[in-house]
């Protein structure tokens, strides 16, 4: 294959997967990102065990290993099993792995360079800069929907069999458009929201206030959703900045990473892998949101219907 000069905008998992792949395969990389240190900071960690085929290294990462969810309709509880086990990670430290591997292949990651165009001398540019995508915008291209993520923590107060029991496992809260969660973390407990950017602080507050909660050290970031690639031959879009992320949950690493693979099996050709990730998430992303339509629906309005106990697949439901 030709050697190119390849510049990937943003420094997240997904485009320091792309950097250290095509790093390996010979290829001039270059990564420039707008922030001053890599690492995810917005992100609870959960990942299927599918984390481990692209990055087995991050094997050394796992935290925890999440069983099940518990769903609080408010007339109905739900156990959701996984078909495939979800991994509790620290997200901030997946990335630093990411970023050393890169480096290690010889990709060079340029910090604190937020660019104000697209950048010239390349013979490829790849957009891998989040939910507000610069590369996006200067293609002219729509924004995918948002909302916005929101989350905290607050110390564990309980011990002994319940701290252990309390690891296994996620709760969430259905609201209209998203949920809140709880998620066990060792010493701390950590609170969220996903909803949509107008109603999302408020429905927490609340959410906290009926709870008698308090939360340290928030965040806060938009969660795309959709799925927008370019036709064009020379820039592309991989992960958020594409809008793939799970229509029921939001999270985005293993659906950006595995973009990623189609990108790098296409490479150099960007309008076989706009192609190809349309064919492969956009029936997924139809058949998701009808999916989580018809829980919410049930739980809601019809809870005697909605089944106690099942099993889903934590990143396809089809």
């Amino acid at each position: 294959m030709k050697k190119e000069k390849i510049a990937i905008i943003g420094a997240g998992i997904c485009g320091l997967y792309l950097g250290w792949k095509l790093s390996e395969k010979g290829h001039e990389v270059t990564i420039f990102e707008k922030k001053k240190q890599i690492g995810n900071e917005v992100c609870s960690g959960l990942f299927s065990q599918r984390i481990l085929k692209f990055f087995p290294q991050s094997q050394k990462l796992i935290e925890n290993q999440i069983n099940f969810v518990i769903l609080h309709f408010p007339k109905k509880t739900a156990k959701v099993r996984f078909s495939k086990k979800i991994l509790l990670m620290n997200h901030w430290k997946l990335d630093k792995l990411a970023a050393s591997l890169a480096k290690k292949a010889g990709a060079k990651i340029v910090l604190n360079c937020k660019k104000k165009s697209i950048p010239e001398k390349f013979d490829k540019i790849i957009g891998c800069d989040g939910a507000n995508s610069f590369v996006r915008g200067k293609l002219g291209l729509p924004d995918p929907n948002f909302r916005l993520g929101i989350q905290g923590f607050t110390p564990l107060k309980i011990t002994g069999q319940k701290k252990k029991n309390s690891l296994g496992f996620v709760e969430v809260w259905p609201i209209k458009r998203g949920f809140i969660w709880k998620i066990s973390r060792g010493k701390e407990i950590e609170y969220g929201i996903i909803e949509k950017p107008k109603k999302a602080r408020k429905l927490f507050e609340e959410f906290l206030k009926k709870n008698n909660l308090h939360l340290e050290r928030k965040n806060a970031a938009l969660v795309p959703q959709g799925l927008i690639i370019p036709s064009n031959s020379k820039i592309t879009l991989c992960g958020d900045s594409a809008g793939l992320t799970k229509p029921w949950s939001g999270g985005g690493v293993i659906w950006s990473l595995i973009a990623a693979d189609f990108l790098l099996k296409n490479f150099p050709d960007f309008l076989k892998y706009q192609k190809e990730i349309k064919n492969f998430f956009g029936i997924k992303i139809i058949f998701s949101k009808m999916a989580k339509k018809l829980v919410y629906l049930l739980g809601f309005n019809l809870p005697l219907v909605l089944p106690k106990n099942f099993k889903i697949e934590g990143d396809f439901l089809i």
